[in-house]
């Protein structure tokens, strides 16, 4: 299998998933986070699947609110990946510079119209209802 290690890399990587930014608040802390393992899981109830690398500040949030905002970006993705690629500390600011809009799920990212299409499409207010440890990964 090791020496299959790169193909097996290739053929997951081709894998359709979308990415997106998972917002959380608790406890009057937020914070956000670049996510591309997103997957429809079930239609009824309609579910999703997210994987967060584990040790990422934010899976604190997410562990202690049981909740999270899916922001899902539009056309034109590299203002957010640049925003929320390399993930922060609980103590940065993860939306300087960018509007949002408080949510029972999470900040929501707003759309900036005059930006065209970038910023995101559509939001998703999600509860965690289970936590499965696969990998380097929740």
């Amino acid at each position: 299998m090791e020496k299959d290690r790169d193909k097996i890399g290739l053929a997951l990587g081709r894998i359709p998933s979308g990415c997106s930014i998972l917002t959380v608040e608790h406890a009057g802390r937020s914070s956000g986070l670049l996510v591309s393992w997103v997957q429809q899981a079930a239609f009824e109830p309609p579910s999703i699947t997210v994987c967060v690398k584990r040790g990422r500040p934010i899976a604190q949030l997410i562990d202690a609110a049981q909740r999270f905002l899916l922001n899902v970006i539009g056309e034109d993705p590299a203002a957010m990946f640049r925003q929320f690629g390399r993930g922060f500390s609980l103590d940065e600011d993860a939306f300087h510079g960018l509007p949002t809009k408080p949510t029972e799920y999470g900040p929501m990212l707003v759309r900036q119209r005059s930006e065209g299409t970038q910023g995101c499409i559509a939001w998703l207010g999600c509860r965690v209802t289970q936590k499965i440890a696969v990998g380097d990964h929740d």
